[in-house]
This record gives structure tokens, sequence and C-alpha cells, in this order.
């Protein structure tokens, strides 16, 4: 059986959910804050979106899938503009990237981003603010947990629910009774 993983608490932003957000504001320029008061440089160029499926098995053998759409920014090394780019401008390179790719709307989205300050990681899409004309996305890191505990289950925390991290127990092979009252185990090759 397939979960559908939620890998931060709450509801993570969904693709459609981002560009809808984008799409409201096509007018305004777009900004990134991946620390607090830390921009992205006003010269950033998005430089690639990526749709990847992930497939995984959990400590506790279940398996889990879900689709990311990750949206890479690139600060140049020389400053090229006194203002970022409108949204409506990244949303001409979701067009451009739409046309040969189609993105999952449910997808999970995340920025990816890095400079000589930050090293290169995925944050997610937080909170929108919009003031004077400017869009800015307040980013939110990502972080690892046990998928255990999105199931209600134990983590592992405890000696009593140290399971949730152990293989699933082996199933019992039945006696099969055979009708002369001979038993009979899968295997055995009497059935």
């Amino acid at each position: 059986m397939t979960n559908q993983f939620n890998p931060i608490g709450g509801e993570p932003m969904s693709w459609q959910a981002f560009k809808s957000k984008l799409e409201q504001n096509p007018d305004l320029h777009l900004q990134f804050e991946y620390e607090a008061g830390k921009l992205v440089d006003r010269s950033f160029h998005i430089t690639e979106i990526k749709q990847a499926p992930i497939v995984s098995v959990d400590c506790g053998g279940v398996m889990n899938s879900w689709t990311e759409v990750i949206v890479q920014l690139w600060e140049p090394p020389v400053k090229e503009a006194d203002r970022s780019m409108q949204v409506n401008k990244a949303l001409k390179i979701v067009n451009l990237v739409e046309k040969s790719l189609p993105l999952n709307p449910n997808a999970i989205v995340k920025i990816e981003f890095g400079n000589s300050r930050f090293d290169t990681r995925q944050l997610y899409p937080g909170d929108f603010l919009v003031e004077s004309d400017s869009l800015t996305v307040r980013l939110v890191p990502d972080f690892t947990q046990c998928k255990a505990l999105t199931r209600g289950q134990a983590c592992g925390t405890t000696a009593a629910d140290a399971a949730c991290c152990s293989p699933a127990p082996e199933k019992e092979e039945l006696e099969l009774v055979a009708a002369e009252g001979a038993a009979c185990k899968p295997g055995s090759g009497c059935c």
C-alpha cells in the first residue's frame, strides 16, 4: 500500500496554489526571503523547474509516494538588476516549462536556493507578503521526521515503541488440515 506523505506539519503548498498566488499578483516584483531579513538578490534567475516523483520505504516497511515541483533560483556573481523580475516574467517561465513538462497541480512546491553565505537547500514557500510593488515569498526550511508519526504510530523514542523502526513481523504459517486429518503446511507438497 502506498501512503501520500505530508513532509511538513500542516498542509504543504501545492503547485496549483503557488501558481495561483503568482497569478493574483502579475505586476508586482517577485522576491524570496530565505532567512529572516535576508532576501535573494534582485538579480536572481529562475534557472529551472524540476518535477520529481518520490517513492520511498520508511523504517516501518511502509511504501510512500509523492511528487515535488522544485523551482531553482540562482544569483549571478555580478549584480544585473536594480529591481527583481516581475511576477509576470516568472509566469512566462512557468508557462514555457509547462509546454514541455506538464506539472502535477497537487505536487508539493519547494524552492531551491543557495549562495556563498547560505548552503544550497530546498525550502518551502510559507507566507506571501505584498508590500508596495513587491510580492515577497517567505521561505521556510525543510526538515526530517519519522513517517510513523504521520500514521499515528510511535517513533521509537521509548523502549515500548521501538518496534516502529524494525521490520514488520513475519506472518505465522497457517496449518491446513487435509481431508484425512494430516497436517499440511504451504510448500510441503501435500496440497
